[in-house]
């Protein structure tokens, strides 16, 4: 199912060379990342382009191009990414025009992709309208994510900003509630009476929600925790987040 806002299937493509990674940089292309080897020449307008589209650039070792080999790759090669993403603004715009008490997700630092499938997976089943990742600092949509998220991945919305700040401000104008799971949060989150339209931020399993972050939600909560652990996977602790405001 494929709408304006919807992501869509993309075929599983490295392009090589300098000159066929600019033009797809220049037709927008969904680039996930660009390889440019260390020694490599007359790559300062191909590291502009991509500095302006925000497509992560690493310098890689010889070591790094020897399967490429038989290719002309000229010391580049461009993974393209397996969706596209939705556009940011008219997602949330129209699903909160569909539904006033839409539900998404925000993705801070979370770079398993494992768990960002299993996450995937949960909201698109939970009914979350759009899911929201910053440029830098998540996880690669990869073969293992779409495998991991059974599927899911094609079926809801994916969007990436610049800053996750962005994003919440933008929400926040548009009166979403934004709230978050920090386990240093003294409220429940099963005495959270929360309204809807709402906007989930779920942080890394290492540092959790960035401090700037966590200063801009209108509310945090933590999960009660019965046992002598004292944290869960961030897939399962978004998993409990999504159906508490699904009930």
């Amino acid at each position: 199912m494929v709408g304006f806002f919807y992501i869509y299937i993309m075929q599983k493509h490295i392009i090589f060379g300098i000159h066929p990674v600019l033009e797809a940089l220049r037709s927008q292309k969904p680039i996930d990342k660009i390889q440019i080897l260390k020694e490599s020449d007359n790559t300062q307008e191909l590291l502009n382009l991509a500095k302006e589209l925000h497509v992560k650039v690493s310098f890689v070792p010889h070591q790094k191009f020897r399967k490429y080999q038989s290719k002309n790759h000229q010391g580049v090669v461009a993974f393209m990414a397996p969706i596209d993403f939705a556009d940011f603004e008219a997602t949330i715009e129209n699903a909160l025009d569909k539904n006033p008490e839409a539900l998404f997700l925000l993705l801070d630092g979370v770079t398993d992709v494992r768990n960002f499938g299993s996450i995937l997976r949960t909201a698109e089943s939970a009914g979350v309208s759009a899911v929201i990742v910053p440029q830098q600092g998540s996880a690669r949509i990869n073969e293992d994510m779409v495998k991991t998220s059974a599927g899911a991945i094609f079926n809801i919305p994916l969007c990436k900003v610049n800053h996750l700040k962005d994003a919440i401000y933008f929400l926040q104008a548009h009166e979403v509630k934004l709230i978050g799971a920090s386990e240093k949060s003294n409220q429940s989150l099963f005495d959270a009476n929360i309204q809807k339209p709402a906007a989930l931020v779920m942080g890394s399993e290492g540092f959790g929600i960035h401090h700037s972050i966590i200063k801009m939600l209108d509310h945090t909560y933590h999960i009660p925790m019965k046992g002598k652990t004292q944290s869960l996977n961030v897939s399962v602790a978004a998993g409990l987040f999504l159906y508490e405001l699904v009930r």
